[in-house]
């Protein structure tokens, strides 16, 4: 599993160092299955993945993260996930998922879809694909606070 999930690992890193001049740290992965999935997140990115892999990835955060992200992006301060808010998650789950799609395009075809942002608090994400699990790998961002990346992929028939 570890091999599967460390690019996304490191896509995530790289976008907040990068982007948002921002060290996070990944904790330990685990799985959840679809029957179990509820988030505990006020807003969340989603891509879509397909080609020889199908299924999406998710950034969830809670809304004071997405306003801190968000001002270090603009440099305006946001009390409400508005679009500038939506518009700075859909960003960051864009370019992480775009990191990963070139780490495996030299083995794998693979495209993704325009980001989607789903706001709202404890919302639910459907998931596309029926078989693949769901990865939830937890990461640390500013003084005590998380948000969450999940990755539910599978091979493409």
């Amino acid at each position: 599993m570890e091999q599967f999930i460390q690019p996304f690992i490191d896509g995530c890193e790289e976008v907040f160092r990068d982007l948002c001049n921002i060290e996070v740290k990944a904790g330990r992965a685990f799985f959840v299955s679809k029957d179990e999935f509820e988030t505990i997140w006020d807003v969340s990115g989603i891509i879509g993945l397909s080609g020889d892999a199908n299924g999406a990835v998710a950034i969830s955060l809670k809304d004071t993260t997405a306003f801190q992200l968000t001002k270090i992006l603009t440099g305006n301060e946001h009390t409400s996930v508005d679009r500038l808010v939506t518009d700075a998650m859909g960003e960051i789950i864009n370019i992480i998922a775009g990191n990963v799609k070139n780490i495996y395009e030299k083995k794998h075809r693979i495209k993704i879809t325009m980001p989607s942002i789903i706001k709202g608090k404890a919302h639910t994400i459907v998931w596309p694909s029926e078989k693949a699990r769901i990865i939830c790998i937890p990461f640390s961002i500013f003084d005590g606070q998380e948000f969450c990346l999940s990755i539910a992929v599978e091979q493409a028939k």
